[in-house]
Order: structure tokens, then sequence, then C-alpha cells
């Protein structure tokens, strides 16, 4: 039996479609600019960005929110 195609994932309110991806928003913080998700055949996945650690004792976020780095 074969498949009519590839199935669209629910997040939230919304839909999206099968390689389709995302920054999910959370009430009441909105957009997380840090987490990325993605649709696969109907499963969503998310993740959350991955940084190194800062070399320095006090690290800035300015340039990536995401990550701190050293000036």
């Amino acid at each position: 039996m074969q498949a009519d195609g590839p199935r669209a994932c629910r997040f939230g309110r919304r839909w999206y479609l099968n390689n389709e991806s995302w920054h999910p928003s959370v009430p009441p913080f909105g957009e997380m600019k840090c987490i990325l998700c993605w649709c696969v055949s109907g499963e969503t996945h998310c993740q959350r960005q991955e940084c190194p650690p800062a070399a320095c004792s006090s690290p800035s976020r300015r340039d990536n929110p995401c990550c701190a780095k050293c000036r």
C-alpha cells in the first residue's frame, strides 16, 4: 500500500509541510530563535542551537543571542 505523500506536522495551532523548518513560538515568550524545529514525515523534531563553550571570563551575546562569545 502506498502513502498519499509526505505528511505535514502540527505544532501549536500551525501546520508545517514535510521538510519545512521553523523557530517555535511559545507564549508568553514569543519566538524561540535559539531553537529550530523541522517536520519529517509527520513528526516534529526540535533542537536547541549547540554552542561551543566560551573561553573567557565574561563572554558577550551581542552578535549572537543564542551563543556567548569572547570579545
